[in-house]
């Protein structure tokens, strides 16, 4: 009795450590970007819609929007006919949303090095993309410190790995171990590597964004990146109303050379905006219309994506805050308004003001990440990793992160009607009054029935506790570093290794190291 008891754990133990393997063990499949089945939410009407198109055209028109530090930028609305005072320009009523929907493609590829894992950006479609900026990272074992370039390249490995993680992203963490004016090129090279996803380019100067076409080209060839998107870039509006001479550097280059810009008013409601919803998005309405009519006039027909970070302010403290209710009604209004002006929209995320993945990282997180699948929205920005307000890349966050983000994924398949979804062969063998565990649809359907999260523990309290009674978080630790450990590289031509290393000796060797 004693053997078969000792047999019984020993199988109990043996299937524990089977399921431990099969939870750390990362996917080795991808899913690809996701095409929505569910409608859309909408929170206003035509009339508030059209109320809030009209008072940003009032803006456009009356108080105009200020490009500075571009001389060239000014001559470029002058010449289209816009009234340029100074830095100051205001717009005809329906000069910009002309100029966008003249040219501004509704949806568009960004191809990836692996055209497999090309993305289509508009329409019913969602790119779920890495956090951007944090010059910090936090994980479980250290705390928080400022980021480094194995740091990055952890985090893009991470991004590869992650099957509902469609994108590379772009400054997945500031490294700051780095020279300020050449970090880019290491960045660049590590998306490229590491990864064969699509990627996000340099913005922080308008030569730094050229180097990043160049080592596209590379990559892809000069005439296919001439005759299609293979970049993505960030192009901040400096809130309220203002580009600055960094962003329309870096949008001109990227416009040029036909790559894709998202241009995205930053905004925290009650500094940056009006302390309400219908005027902060008739603000960031106006702001992103005047950026992606620019990038039409630069190059007309580059593809452009209306992008709003929204958030508010403690108006206590002056903290952002993150997964409230303003912010998210705001998104939808905005989503609503790309879809009317015909071009993809970009929110959204995981976002959250906490300082680690605790409880408030999760509610603020999944406040913001079910309004961004409900609203429609196409470039995810900040689905994984997002901690402290930006300031942070969490490792166990992004784990997290990216297994919500699939559960996102199943979400928004939709309802399956097919015969086999309909189950009604099952429910004739079941009949009343018994169970459906060994029926043959349960039996050819167990593997695929449900979303397995690789975070969640639901088993007893008992087998919990055997297991060390780790927290979400711990689990998460355990899963990122089992990752990194199982990473392999994927396959890139050497000679293309070996060109893109040429040119980052050749532009870092060009010039004295900055931290400007």
């Amino acid at each position: 009795m004693a053997d078969g008891q000792h047999r019984a754990r020993g199988r109990r133990g043996a299937g524990r450590a089977a399921r431990r393997a099969a939870r750390l063990k990362p996917a080795l499949t991808q899913n690809p970007y996701i095409t929505r089945k569910l409608p859309i939410y909408e929170v206003l009407g035509e009339d508030g819609l059209e109320l809030l198109e009209d008072n940003a055209e009032t803006i456009l028109q009356e108080i105009g929007i200020e490009f500075r530090e571009d001389p060239e930028a000014l001559q470029i609305w002058k010449d289209a006919g816009a009234d340029v005072d100074g830095e100051r320009v205001r717009f005809p009523r329906g000069m910009c949303r002309s100029l966008i929907q003249a040219t501004a493609p509704k949806e568009f590829t960004q191809h990836a090095r692996n055209p497999a894992r090309s993305v289509s950006i508009g329409g019913d479609n969602t790119v779920f993309v890495p956090a951007y900026g944090p010059p910090f990272i936090r994980n479980l074992d250290e705390g928080r410190r400022y980021a480094t370039i194995e740091d990055f390249r952890n985090f893009v490995k991470l991004a590869y790995l992650s099957p509902a993680i469609h994108h590379s992203g772009g400054t997945v963490c500031e490294p700051v171990d780095l020279p300020v004016n050449k970090r880019h090129l290491d960045m660049v090279y590590s998306h490229i590597r590491y990864s064969d996803k699509p990627f996000m380019g340099s913005v922080t100067q308008a030569e730094r964004a050229q180097d990043t076409v160049e080592m596209a080209k590379i990559v892809f060839g000069e005439e296919f990146v001439d005759n299609n998107a293979v970049i993505a870039s960030l192009i901040n509006a400096n809130s309220p109303m203002t580009f600055d001479g960094t962003m329309l550097g870096a949008a001109k280059v990227y416009a040029r050379a036909n790559q894709a810009t998202v241009i995205s008013p930053f905004i925290l409601a009650g500094a940056m905006s009006p302390v309400t919803v219908a005027g902060t998005v008739a603000q960031l309405f106006a702001e992103a219309q005047a950026g992606m009519a620019f990038i039409q006039l630069v190059r007309p027909g580059a593809p452009v994506v209306f992008g709003t970070f929204g958030s508010s302010i403690s108006m206590q403290s002056g903290a952002p805050t993150f997964g409230t209710p303003e912010p998210s009604l705001v998104l939808f209004i905005a989503a609503s308004l790309a879809r009317r002006l015909g071009v993809p929209f970009r929110s959204g995320g995981a976002l959250c003001a906490s300082k680690t993945a605790d409880a408030q990282a999760a509610y603020e997180s999944a406040n913001t990440l079910q309004s961004t699948v409900l609203a429609g929205v196409n470039f995810v920005l900040h689905t994984a990793g997002w901690l402290e307000g930006g300031l942070a890349m969490g490792y166990e966050k992004f784990v997290m992160d990216a297994d919500q983000a699939g559960m996102m994924q199943v979400f928004l398949k939709g309802v399956d009607l097919s015969e086999n979804g309909q189950a009604m062969d099952a429910i004739r063998e079941v009949g009343p009054g018994q169970h459906f565990l060994g029926c043959a649809h349960t039996q050819a359907n167990f593997e695929t029935a449900f979303y397995r999260s690789n975070i969640a523990d639901n088993n007893s309290f008992e087998q919990w506790q055997s297991e060390g009674s780790m927290d979400a978080a711990q689990r998460a630790n355990k899963i990122w570093k089992q990752m990194l450990e199982d990473y392999v590289a994927p396959e890139i031509d050497p000679a293309v290794d070996e060109a893109l290393q040429d040119f980052i000796t050749r532009r870092k060797s060009a010039f004295p190291d900055s931290n400007v």
